[in-house]
C-alpha cells in the first residue's frame, strides 16, 4: 500500500470531500470514565453525515484473560463496521473525536493495519465548530456496502514476546526495540494509576504524552517541528527501532501518527500495551522517570 496523500484534513477541506461524495467522516468521541457518553454527544451533534465508531465494540474485540483492555478487532469485525459506515476503497475516511484525536488515531492506524489509507480531522470536531461549520443531531443511516477483504500487517505490531527478547538481549550488534510510551508521566512513572491493576512501565521505555504532539489550538505541530522533537527523544536511535505503547495500545496510535507526519517512517506498535504486559508475573516492571 502506498502512502496516502494526505494524513491531517483541514475542516473546510473535509466540508468539501463531504459534498462531493469523496469521503467518510467517523466520530470516535469517547470517554473511559463514560463508555456511553461518546455515542450520547454523538447524537447530540456531529459532523454532518458523520458515523459513530465505538472504542469497546467497533474499535476493539471482547478483552480475554491474557489481554490488554483493548484487545485488536478481529479481520471480519471491523470489515463488518466498514460496511455498515458504506467505507469502500473509493473513498476517503477521515477520523475524528473531541479535540486531541486521542481515539480517532486507533482509527487511522487500524485502518493502516488492515491495508487501507484513513485521514485525521486536524484539531478534531473543535477546528470544525470554530470554522463555523454547522452540526447534525441523530445517528446518520446509509446504505451498507459489501464488506471490503482486508488483510492485517502483522509487520506494523510487535509482540509482548519481541520485546522480552529485546530486553534479554545482550550484544551492541542485534537491533533493540525502543518503546515510546503515550501515558501521562505520573502514570508512566507509576505515581498514579487510575485504569490497570500495576503501576509503571516497561524498563526502558522512553516517555512522549500524547499532548507534546499538538500545538495551543490542539491541532498537530509542523512535521518539521515533531521531527526535531522525536530526533531529540530517540538521542539517535533509529526510528525503525521504534515501538509505541500507552496503556491499552490506543493513544500509543497517537505517537505512531505524529512520527510518520514527521516523516519518520512506520514505526511500530505494541496492540496490548502496559494493560497487557502486567498480565504476566513475569514481565519486568520500572517505576520512575
Amino acid at each position: 500500500m502506498s502512502a496516502p496523500a494526505e494524513l491531517l484534513i483541514a475542516p473546510e477541506r473535509l466540508e468539501r470531500l463531504l459534498a462531493s461524495g469523496s469521503c467518510v467522516a467517523v466520530d470516535c468521541r469517547y470517554d473511559l470514565g463514560k463508555p456511553g457518553a461518546g455515542r450520547q454527544s454523538f447524537l447530540g451533534g456531529h459532523i454532518p453525515g458523520a458515523h459513530y465508531a465505538d472504542l469497546g465494540s467497533d474499535l476493539s474485540s471482547p478483552v480475554t484473560s491474557t489481554s490488554g483492555r483493548h484487545p485488536l478487532p478481529s479481520r471480519a469485525a471491523f470489515a463488518e463496521f466498514l460496511s455498515r459506515i458504506a467505507w469502500t476503497r473509493e473513498v476517503l475516511l477521515v477520523a475524528y473525536d473531541e479535540r486531541n484525536n486521542a481515539i480517532a488515531a486507533r482509527l487511522w492506524w487500524l485502518m493502516r493495519y488492515f491495508g487501507c489509507d484513513a485521514a485525521l480531522l486536524d484539531g478534531g470536531l473543535e477546528t470544525w465548530t470554530r470554522a463555523g461549520l454547522m452540526l447534525e443531531a441523530g445517528s446518520t443511516r446509509c446504505v451498507p456496502t459489501a464488506a471490503p477483504r482486508l488483510q492485517p500487517d502483522a509487520s506494523l505490531t510487535a509482540t509482548a514476546a519481541d520485546i522480552v527478547s529485546s530486553l534479554a538481549r545482550t550484544s551492541l550488534t542485534l537491533p533493540l526495540l525502543t518503546l515510546i510510551d503515550a501515558r501521562a508521566p505520573e502514570r508512566f512513572s507509576g505515581e498514579v494509576e487510575p485504569l490497570d491493576a500495576l503501576a509503571g512501565h516497561i524498563p526502558g521505555a522512553l516517555n512522549r504524552p500524547l499532548g507534546l504532539n499538538l500545538d495551543s489550538s490542539g491541532c498537530f505541530k509542523t512535521p518539521a517541528g515533531l521531527k526535531q522533537e522525536f530526533e531529540a527523544l530517540l538521542n539517535h536511535r533509529s526510528p525503525a527501532s521504534v515501538v509505541h505503547s500507552c496503556g491499552s495500545g490506543v493513544t500509543a496510535c497517537h505517537n505512531r501518527f505524529a512520527m510518520e507526519l514527521a516523516g519518520l517512517g512506520n514505526t511500530k506498535v505494541y496492540p496490548g500495551s502496559w494493560s497487557e504486559w502486567i498480565r504476566d508475573p513475569s514481565h519486568p516492571i520500572e517505576t520512575g522517570r
